[in-house]
């Protein structure tokens, strides 16, 4: 899934206006988008620990249908109304040229939220039920979909990259979610126990369960709008805004496997010797992931990457560059937190990953608030050094829980 943000920059970064589409989709629609989709992104985690069963597996479904539904309304109610223009001009005061094409681009995605969730929650089934190659399969599927939209959409030279790209992004998540509904189905008919194997979990125990770790994806991803937020008040704000794109989609692919760790501790933790095997891979991983991303930003390959293939403006190139440094640190980090996250959900101690999660918030926040204030240098700079120093602290603490009660 990390591939999908280097193919829809590589594709946007070669079409007309490369530095207002960047900055509308990464500024913009994306960031929003995530915000909305927030509360259902641990479903994922939440479907693998509990859908043991067909009762169980019922009441996690009439959830996720549930709050599909009212996220989707809240998207519309941004994307389409004149609450954007709130939003994005007051509250973000994203620069003005870039505000129409970004809400272009948050309309197309509207469908984005349900077939996340939708997708997500039958992922976790998969997994539960020991069938994870499925879910590689399906972000086959939707890295194809996604590449033959940008292709036939850009051929097509009728559309400014922001419709390309987020058109692209929307029919790869739904094509995904569909597949992954055909790949459940043997489960659902053959392996699924009629009844329920463990106590029966009732709505609230659910919602116990879920809601601490719902907030885990939701605080941090009203992050990424204060991000934009803090760019548009400093140096370079364009420039920043368009190179943050860049520099998340790299950022987040060397990040990726770490994301998806979570899942492989909360399903395997029961295995014997897991905990000390899971530790070793997650320490490794992190070492990996962080230096690979080094490797990019300390040799000619930032070069070659950010001009030879997504043919960066020089001075867009630049400020890229420098920023893969500052973010060094974070797919070190994410194992580390997958690794603790993992093992409190598996305890059903979600509290601790809402703490931790708030901790982070405030930091970056006051990090944000301190560099707008101070504004010296290119906002991007600011923002990441902001979120690395809250991410650190985030990761010490979730050490901290997972230690003490699992």
């Amino acid at each position: 899934m990390g591939a999908e943000g280097p193919l829809f920059t590589w594709f946007v970064a070669n079409m007309p206006e490369q530095q207002v589409n960047l900055a509308a989709f990464g500024s913009i629609a994306f960031p929003i988008a995530l915000v909305v989709e927030g509360p259902i992104i641990m479903l994922l985690a939440a479907s693998t620990a509990l859908c043991r069963d067909w009762p169980t597996y019922r009441k996690v479904r009439r959830f996720m249908w549930t709050a599909s539904a009212a996220l989707t309304a809240f998207h519309i109610l941004i994307a389409f109304t004149p609450l954007y223009d709130w939003v994005v001009g007051n509250l973000l005061g994203v620069p003005a040229d870039i505000q129409k094409p970004g809400q272009l681009g948050l309309q197309i995605l509207t469908p984005w939220t349900a077939a996340i969730a939708y997708r997500r929650f039958l992922q976790g089934v998969l997994i539960r039920f020991g069938r994870s190659r499925w879910v590689f399969l399906g972000t086959m599927v939707r890295l194809s979909v996604l590449l033959s939209v940008l292709t036939i959409l850009r051929a097509s030279q009728h559309f400014p990259g922001i419709v390309v790209g987020t058109a692209a992004i929307s029919a790869g998540v739904i094509a995904e979610a569909l597949f992954a509904r055909w790949a459940v189905g043997p489960i659902l008919r053959c392996k699924m126990p009629p009844t329920a194997t463990h106590k029966e979990l009732h709505s609230g125990e659910f919602l116990r369960f879920y809601l601490p770790l719902a907030m885990t994806p939701l605080l941090t991803l009203f992050i990424g709008p204060a991000g934009s937020a803090a760019m548009s008040r400093m140096p370079q704000a364009e420039l920043s805004l368009a190179a943050w794109q860049v520099v998340h989609a790299i950022v987040f692919f060397t990040r990726s496997t770490g994301f998806a760790f979570n899942e492989v501790v909360v399903a395997q933790l029961d295995q014997p010797g897991a905990r000390p095997a899971l530790t070793r891979f997650a320490l490794t991983l992190g070492f990996c992931t962080s230096g690979l991303l080094a490797l990019i930003a300390c040799t000619p390959l930032a070069d070659h990457l950010l001009q030879g293939v997504y043919h960066l403006s020089p001075d867009l190139a630049k400020l890229c560059a420098t920023a893969l440094l500052f973010a060094m640190l974070m797919p070190a980090y994410q194992a580390l937190q997958s690794l603790f996250q993992g093992r409190l959900v598996h305890a059903k101690r979600t509290r601790g990953v809402t703490e931790a999660v708030a901790i982070y918030v405030v930091c970056a926040l006051l990090g944000l608030q301190l560099v707008v204030a101070w504004g010296r240098f290119p906002g991007i700079l600011a923002a990441i050094s902001a979120f690395t120093c809250g991410g650190i602290v985030q990761t010490l603490w979730l050490a901290r829980r997972a230690n003490l009660r699992t």
